[in-house]
This record gives C-alpha cells, sequence and structure tokens, in this order.
C-alpha cells in the first residue's frame, strides 16, 4: 500500500507540475488525491484543510512575514550600495578584486535580507557594469555573482531555517541560527577561492589600495547595515528575545535605517513595500501550509517509514547513506525550488538520519547547504535565471565558468556533511544546544 501511495502522491504532483499548475495547488491536490485512498472524497479535501489551517497556526510562523518585510525595506533603503562598498575595501587587494567584492557583498546583502534572488539581483545589478568596464568577462562575473548570492540563506537570520524548524518538529531555530554560521562562511570562502584563481589566469586588475580616509567612511557606511545581524543573533543568544521577536525589532531597525539615517524611503512608499510583502508572505505561507498537508499525507500512508527502510536495506553505512541522501537532494534541487523542496523532503529523509544518529540541526544545515547549491543549477534555479538576466548574458555562457565553483561548493558540502563539528561546535559553545 505504500508504494501505490507514493506513486500516487509524487505522480499526481509530478503530473501537475508538468502541467503548469503552481506548486502550492499541486501539492495540496496531490495531499487530496493520497488522502482519498483512505477515506471518501469530502472526508480528504476537509483532512486536507483541517491541516493546511492547523499547520499555519505557529507562533513561529510570525518571523516569516516580518523578516520578509525587512529584507523588502533593506532592498529598497540603500543598504546595497552601502555593503559593495564596504566589500570593495575588505577584497580590493585581491586579484579579481571585483569578484571577489561581488562574493562578499552577497554574504553580507544576503544574510540581511535573508533572499538569495535578492541578493542577485541587487548586489549583482551594480556590480555586473563595474567588472564590465574593468574588462571582466561577463559570464565569469554571472557565474561569481550566482554561485555567491545563496550563502546569505546559510548566514542568519534566516527564513529557510525557520522553515525546517517548524517541518522537522520544533528543532531549535537559535542552534540553526548559530549552525549556519561556519558552513556559509565555507562557501563563500570556497567561490572565493575559485574565482580567484581564475581571475589570477586571466589577468583581471586588483583595485587600487584605497586610502586610509576612505577605509573608515566606507566601514563606518556599513556599520549600521551589519549592526543589525550583531543584534538579532546577540539578542537571541543572550535570551533577550526568541527568533520571532528578532523578526520585528529587524522591522523597527530597518525603517530605522531607511526612514530616518539614510532617508531613502518616504514614507509614502511604505504602502507599497507593505503590500509586496504581504503578496510574498501569502504565497511562502501557502506552499508550507500545503506542504504540512502533504507531510500528514505521507505519514498517513507510512511512506517516510517505507523510504528509511529501503535506504537501510541499501547499506547500514551511515556514511554511504548519507552520500545517497545528498545525491537525491541535489537532483531535487535541480528540478525544485528552494522551499518547496525543504517542505517536502524533510519528513522523508528525517526519520532516516535520526536513525543514523544524526543531529537535527546538523542535518538542517546540511539539506539547506545542499538546496543552495540547487538554486543555481538549471533547469529551474531562481539564482541562475536572475544572475543571468541581471548579467545580460545567456545561461549557456554561464555554465562553463560556474561549473568549477559548484564543484567546489559539492566538496564544501561533503565536508558539512561528514565533519558535523562544523555546523555544531558554535551552538554547543553559545547555546549549550546538545548538553
Amino acid at each position: 500500500m505504500e508504494l501505490i501511495s507514493a506513486f500516487i502522491l509524487f505522480g499526481s504532483f509530478g503530473l501537475l507540475m508538468v502541467l503548469g499548475v503552481p506548486i502550492a495547488f499541486a501539492i495540496g491536490i496531490a495531499s487530496v488525491v493520497t488522502f482519498a485512498l483512505f477515506m471518501t472524497v469530502d472526508q480528504s479535501i476537509f483532512i486536507t484543510a483541517q491541516q493546511i489551517a492547523s499547520g499555519l497556526d505557529s507562533f513561529t510562523l510570525l518571523a516569516i512575514p516580518f523578516f520578509i518585510l525587512a529584507g523588502n525595506i533593506m532592498n529598497r533603503g540603500g543598504i546595497a550600495l552601502r555593503l559593495i562598498e564596504f566589500a570593495k575595501v575588505l577584497g580590493g587587494r585581491l586579484p579579481g578584486s571585483l569578484a571577489h567584492c561581488n562574493v562578499l557583498a552577497n554574504m553580507m546583502f544576503g544574510a540581511i535580507s535573508g533572499s538569495a534572488v535578492a541578493a542577485a539581483a541587487a548586489v549583482g545589478g551594480v556590480m555586473a557594469p563595474l567588472q564590465k568596464k574593468e574588462g571582466y568577462d561577463p559570464a565569469y562575473s554571472a557565474a561569481v555573482n550566482i554561485a555567491s548570492c545563496p550563502t546569505g540563506l546559510l548566514i542568519p537570520p534566516s527564513t529557510t531555517f525557520i522553515v525546517y524548524s517548524l517541518i522537522s518538529g520544533g528543532t531549535s531555530i537559535a542552534a540553526l541560527f548559530v549552525a549556519g554560521y561556519v558552513p556559509g562562511l565555507l562557501m563563500g570562502l570556497s567561490i572565493m577561492i575559485v574565482a580567484g584563481i581564475i581571475a589570477k589566469k586571466r589577468g583581471y586588475p586588483v583595485a587600487p589600495r584605497p586610502s586610509l580616509g576612505t577605509v573608515l567612511a566606507k566601514t563606518a557606511d556599513a556599520l549600521l547595515p551589519l549592526s543589525l545581524i550583531f543584534v538579532i543573533m546577540g539578542g537571541i543568544i543572550g535570551g533577550v528575545f526568541t527568533a520571532t521577536e528578532a523578526s520585528a525589532v529587524a522591522v523597527i531597525y530597518t525603517l530605522f535605517l531607511a526612514l530616518v539615517v539614510y532617508r531613502e524611503i518616504r514614507v509614502r512608499d511604505l504602502p507599497g513595500i507593505f503590500l509586496d510583502s504581504a503578496v510574498t508572505t501569502s504565497i511562502v505561507l501557502l506552499m508550507i501550509g500545503c506542504s504540512i498537508a502533504m507531510s500528514k499525507a505521507m505519514a498517513f500512508a507510512d511512506i517516510p517509514y517505507a523510504v528509511s527502510d529501503a535506504l537501510l536495506a541499501l547499506s547500514e553505512n551511515p556514511l554511504v547513506l548519507l552520500l545517497i541522501i545528498n545525491i537525491a537532494l541535489l537532483v531535487v534541487g535541480m528540478f525544485m525550488d528552494m522551499t518547496p523542496a525543504l517542505l517536502i523532503f524533510t519528513p522523508i529523509f528525517l526519520p532516516v538520519v535520526k536513525d543514523l544518529g544524526m543531529d537535527p540541526v546538523h542535518f538542517g544545515v546540511m539539506m539547506t547547504f545542499n538546496l543552495c547549491i540547487g538554486i543555481c543549477t538549471p533547469p529551474v534555479g531562481s539564482a541562475l535565471f536572475v544572475g543571468c538576466s541581471v548579467g545580460k548574458v545567456s545561461i549557456a555562457k554561464v555554465i562553463k565558468p560556474l561549473l568549477p565553483m559548484i564543484a567546489m561548493q559539492y566538496a564544501v558540502l561533503m565536508l558539512i556533511t561528514f565533519v558535523p563539528d562544523l555546523s555544531l561546535a558554535l551552538p554547543r559553545w553559545l547555546l549549550g544546544y546538545g548538553r
């Protein structure tokens, strides 16, 4: 029965996706069809609706609309330009300095905005013309921007970790946030290594040494935006407020910067920003609600346990099983956006890794890192499309310089997977996690 249920659930979901049905509706309809195997159609519709409503009735989820709003305010508040100027100071003396500046700016802006696509558009839109003027190959510039924009999904605050916490049964958001730092920094560093090697071979210019006054001025300009990360994480780690309360603090802080300090946004601009944030929030929350219903349908049909038994039957070696799970997630990430992939496959693979003794926080970081790679790869990578559009270059031209950066990210993914302390050492030290 589990095999039939899995075939109907994923078969109907895949068919609806091919037909162009929006992913949230495809997930919901597939859930209704699966529930209908065990009850009447009316009951299956009622159960699905009930699961959507009860799944969204969560205090934790309040953080998502607040962080989305804070990110939108940041996007329009002149933050990107200030972070880019600061990144030039940090990476200016390295080979291919503008490429390193792009990576660093994406790490900082992505962490603050919480969106890889927003980072690719905002930072890439500024950096692409500058790099072209300095003689950089547009395909290389776009590849650096695409590969580095997901780093902010690992460096907190991250709505991705909030979603994972909900779907994994209440994994500590604070621990997930802190656990993302080292993997996020390693992802950025790996891209800078590859970008630097390519830049050295091609003879891309090194930026002139900035004066001390310039360094101090650009650093001062970036201090207020960057301090948001310290305010949020310091408050969470210090127990001053929860992650959900921190999201509200982020909105107040970004509004203060945009309206009072930088004056890049006017009061009359706020209704449009609120509306955009509400639309994005509704899309994300509908997807979360429908995915929770699908998770319930999978549990009802014993699909996660069937998958767990099948994987454990393949091998009892934890290293082999984790490698298989990573390969499966890499393939999934090529065809599915991060949020639905996280929502659908966490309930499937989490029981397996728990049987292997893997910590849920470690698995959450591994899974997020894995799916970050997916949004940079064809055929449906959102960061890939945005990065190519901003860089005014075709996907076909970007693939060649992008491949070595993706390969380096795979290598770091294996390191994150098989060295748990890279993810867990900081939460244990700062939060006493797992003690």
